[in-house]
């Protein structure tokens, strides 16, 4: 059954119609890529999930609950996390207190400025990191991390509500592929342990390929191909919308 159902999906920013007539759906414990060339629409369809932009067509739903409307806060009170392409971290706090004010959040708990929130559900927050493997780093400052650990720790972050349903954008933007490979399979794994649907997009073909369960393809704000990894690289229209003809997608390398 599906968590996230998506219907006649459509915006248009003055005569342009960015996202038209798009439909899809995505089901607990399923990773999801949302694939397509620069100008497909991806951005704005993510967004439209997310409530940051508003559908002028169309219904977007979560559980039965219709999302058009909602404010990103009330999207994210109903169970849906969210990461950045760029990683979105307070680099003065420690890691551990990053994730500790995320739960502060999550509670709708209100701290003084002056109070620090070292002391609220620190074992949760604990948790937290140890499931994205941050565990021996939670007392470091995030200014000082590597950035594929700073994309943990805004993992950790999206976690703290426990959302059905998990929004990555370009998870794997600005890391070396060793950083993108753990990061995804960190995901796999999350999605499997917690039953948890994960909308992504992604430019890197090899994350794409090697660990979406399934993919969507969008050119010119409308869905041109759905289905699993092997059937999208052999379809012809996705290879001319990427690469014209004569083309082909390369096989994504083992990962180990």
């Amino acid at each position: 059954m599906s968590l996230l159902t998506v219907t006649g999906l459509g915006k248009s920013f003055g005569g342009n119609r960015a996202v038209d007539a798009v439909n899809f759906s995505v089901a607990r414990g399923e990773l999801l890529a949302l694939i397509g060339p620069n100008g497909a629409g991806k951005s704005t369809t993510f967004n439209m999930v997310n409530g940051q932009l508003k559908a002028d067509a169309g219904s977007i739903r979560l559980d039965g609950q219709e999302l058009i409307g909602r404010k990103p806060r009330e999207i994210w009170k109903l169970g849906v996390g969210r990461t950045f392409q760029i990683a979105e971290t307070f680099a003065s706090l420690t890691v551990i207190e990053n994730v500790q004010m995320a739960l502060i959040s999550a509670d709708a708990r209100l701290y003084s400025m002056w109070r620090r929130a070292s002391s609220y559900r620190r074992d949760d927050a604990m948790e937290l990191l140890r499931q994205v493997g941050m565990g021996p780093q939670a007392e470091r400052p995030c200014s000082v991390l590597a950035y594929g650990d700073v994309k943990r720790v805004e993992l950790a972050i999206a976690l703290a509500n426990r959302p059905k349903l998990l929004l990555m954008d370009e998870p794997t933007a600005g890391m070396a592929p060793q950083e993108r490979q753990a990061l995804m399979a960190l995901t796999k794994r999350l999605v499997v342990e917690r039953g948890l649907a994960v909308l992504f997009t992604e430019h890197s073909m090899d994350v794409v390929f090697a660990y979406a369960d399934r993919l969507i393809v969008l050119a010119r704000g409308r869905l041109i191909a759905s289905g699993p990894p092997a059937a999208i690289r052999d379809d012809p229209q996705v290879q001319s919308v990427y690469f014209g003809s004569g083309k082909t997608f390369e096989k994504p390398k083992e990962l180990g």
